[in-house]
Order: structure tokens, then sequence, then C-alpha cells
């Protein structure tokens, strides 16, 4: 039996939603995942440049002990994070799989509202246990964390409206969201540290950059009405989902660094850490594609989208993944040494490794945000699963930088095998035609 045609969304010129009867096309789904893809990519890029100013800035300006309270309090901020991706996450993809305009702004409104509770929750946890917190992380003053606890307060909120701008396609103002807020972060950071208010001037831009990305740019008018009964709500276990696997993601992406700087003396862990931080670049730039592949993955409708909807990201990401790791390869030392100087160089073999486990993660992360577009996953899961493997596999073989990078190798490598099962066998079932009846 045919399927029955849909109602799907587009965005028109003056990016307000429309409806449109029917599906899209293979040529017109896969343009506008690339199309998403561009704006995001670039985005991420300016994103990256102003947050790595904000490093160097306040590195410079505070100095290494102060820079190191700073840090933490990103640390935290970014632990956080798991909780506001999954928002985001859980919102776009229900706001793009309901088809009108009131079953979208009924997603919104429902998931605003549990946000608002749990981001006020986390907000008061840390600010009622901030002086335990600051003394187990050897931060000086306590209301550093006050401060930070304010930001995090909106954090949960701002995810999902970032998700309803994801949903609805919105890519050109999800990506001056992202501006705005690492704009502000730099520019508040500057000026407050440089008049003396050191690490709480910081931190303070943080939280400030927070709250101003929550109020800009504003919503259309559309999330603004009457919110009416979803046909295809968003669930417990949708949410439950995507906190498994942003909670295995953000361990993946940070936990290395952290036990680095336990098993080794400070000069090699410093050198780790900024063979990370450049390693960091590949994966931003691979979430920009997986952030524009994801609405439009969620609102497939015909067995054909579904099946190649994901070509476009994933080639996109493996391109990404090889530049990036044939530009390690043969230029490793004027990398590091134009990013960081030449106290540096040293790291610079460490820089292709790394680069080739970020890739092998990034197809991973490809492959398992496009079966939880589709469907209830498990494949976050096993990325947890291996998020503590990763920390047990560490702690055991750290003898040197370049083996606590291949076991990160060969861990992401079996993730991307295994993750890969659901996807080659359900692409194998939609390449069988329909029977009709």
């Amino acid at each position: 039996m045919s399927q029955p045609q849909g109602v799907v969304t587009y965005i028109g010129r003056a990016g307000r939603l429309g409806p449109v009867t029917g599906q899209l096309s293979q040529q017109e789904s896969q343009a506008r995942v690339l199309s998403g893809s561009i704006i995001m990519l670039l985005s991420t890029c300016l994103v990256s440049v102003v947050n790595f100013a904000f490093n160097v800035s306040m590195a410079r300006l505070l100095g290494p002990a102060k820079f190191g309270h700073v840090t933490a309090a990103v640390t935290i901020l970014m632990l956080a994070s798991a909780i506001t991706l999954a928002f985001q996450m859980v919102c776009a993809k229900f706001v793009a799989r309901n088809d009108s305009l009131g079953q979208k702004v009924s997603v919104f409104h429902s998931l605003r509202g549990k946000a608002w509770a749990i981001s006020l929750a986390v907000g008061v946890a840390l600010f009622i246990t901030q002086k335990p917190v600051a003394a187990y992380l050897h931060i000086p003053d306590h209301w550093v964390l006050a401060v930070l606890a304010i930001g995090i307060g909106v954090y949960v909120p701002l995810g999902v409206r970032r998700g309803a701008m994801q949903g609805t396609c919105l890519f050109g103002k999800l990506s001056a969201n992202f501006i705005f807020e690492a704009l502000v972060k730099l520019v508040i950071a500057v000026v407050l540290v440089t008049i003396g208010y050191g690490v709480l001037g910081a931190v303070g831009a943080i939280s400030g950059s927070i709250l101003g990305a929550y109020m800009f740019p504003r919503l259309g008018a559309e999330f603004h009405t009457r919110p009416q009964t979803a046909l295809q709500p968003a669930s417990f276990r949708e949410g439950m989902q995507a906190t498994v696997f942003f909670v295995g993601q953000v361990i993946i992406n940070n936990i290395d660094i952290l036990l680095v700087k336990h098993y080794f003396a400070p000069e090699p862990a410093g050198l780790y850490a900024a063979v990370a931080l450049v390693g960091r670049v590949l994966y931003l730039a691979s979430w920009s594609v997986v952030s524009a592949m994801f609405p439009i993955s969620a609102a497939a409708k015909s067995r054909e989208e579904d099946a190649n909807v994901l070509v476009v990201p994933l080639l996109l990401v493996l391109a990404i993944s090889i530049v990036f790791v044939i530009g390690a390869s043969f230029f490793p030392a004027q990398i590091i040494n134009t990013i960081f100087g030449g106290g540096f160089s040293e790291s610079g073999s460490l820089l292709t490794l790394y680069a080739a486990a970020t890739g092998l993660y990034a197809l991973s992360v490809v492959l398992m945000t496009y079966e939880m577009s589709r469907r209830i996953a498990n494949t976050g899961w096993l990325q947890l699963m291996f998020s503590g493997i990763l920390v047990l596999a560490i702690a055991i073989f750290h003898h040197t930088l370049r083996e606590v990078i291949v076991v990160q190798i060969v861990l992401m490598a079996t993730m991307l095998l295994l993750v890969s099962f659901p996807f080659f066998r359900r692409y194998k079932q939609l390449l069988v035609p329909q029977e009709t009846t």
C-alpha cells in the first residue's frame, strides 16, 4: 500500500513558517540538508574563533592560576549542557515531526515549562552548594559559582528555544543566536576583567551571554500563539534517550583531558590540552552538519526521504574529517605553533592521531543522531557504555600521551562499527520495494 501524503513545513524568504502539501523529493531533502549544513558550518567556524579569542584574552589578562578558575566554571557549565542539549534535541525532533503550527507551538510550550523547572532547580542547587564546590575546585571566591548559577538557571530553557529554531529549520536565526552569545561573552568579559573584576567578571560575562542569548533573536510570533494539543507529544522516553546521549557525549569529549591532568605532570598535560583544543574544532564542524540534518530527518515521511536524508551529512562529515586528518599529518608543527606558539611544538606529533580519533567519533555521532531522529534508539546507551570503558581504559593505559590517544582510536573505531549495524540493517530494508495491495 502506498504511503499517505503528509503536510510538511517550509521556510519562506521572510523566515516564516508555511504549510506545503506533499513530500520533499530526494533532491529537495538533500538540498535542504546541504544548505542548512553550510549555514551552521560557517557560523560554527565564527563561534569557534570568538570562543578562542575569549580563552586567549582571559588567559593573558588573568594569568594561569586565575584562568584555571574560569576554566573550572566553564567545565561546570559544560556538564549542565548535557541537559540543555537533550531538551534542544527533543524539541527540534517533535517540532519538526508535528505538521501543524499549533502542534509545534504546543510542543514548544510544554518543553519550555519543564525546562524552566529543571534549570532553576540546578541553578539553586549550585547556589546552595557554592562553598563546598568552590573548596573542592580550589576557587578562592565562592561567589564566582553563585554568579554562574544565574546563567545555569536560564541555560536549559535556552536549549528549548534553540530546539524550536532548529526544528523549523530557521538555521539563520539559530546561527545568529550562537554568534550573539559568543560575542557578548567576549566583549563583557574583556571589559569587566580590564576594569578589575577578575574571575568574577569573566564568569559574570558567561552568565550574561546566556541571558542575552535567551532574549535574542526573538522567536517568531507563531510561537507566542495559544498552544494546541500536539498529535505527537514529546515523551519521557524521548527525553531519557536524549539525556543519555548527551551525558555520554560530554564524558567522551572531556574526560580524557581531566584524566591526563590527573596522571601526567603539568607540562605534558598542557601539551595534550592544546592538541585536544585543536581536535575540538573538527568535532564542532561535524556537529554543525548534524544540527542541520536532525530536524529534516525527524520530519521525513517517505521511505525515500528516510533512506537518503543521511547521505549528504555523512559524506560531509567524512570529507571534513579526511581533510582535517590530512592537514594535521602534513602540517602538525605549523598548526600548533601558529595557534599556541613554539612552546607547544612537541605536541604536533600527536595532532594527527587525535584528529583521527575525533573523526571516528564524529561519524558515529552522525549515525546515532540519525537513529534518534527517527525512533527510540539504543545507540545512546551504547555510547554511554563506551564512555565508561574509555575512563577505565585510560586509567590502565596511560604510560605516554600517544598511548592515551591510541586507546581512544581503538574504542571510537569499535563504537563506529557497532552503531553502523542498525543503520545498514534499516537501510537494507528501505531498499526493498514496498508491496502494494
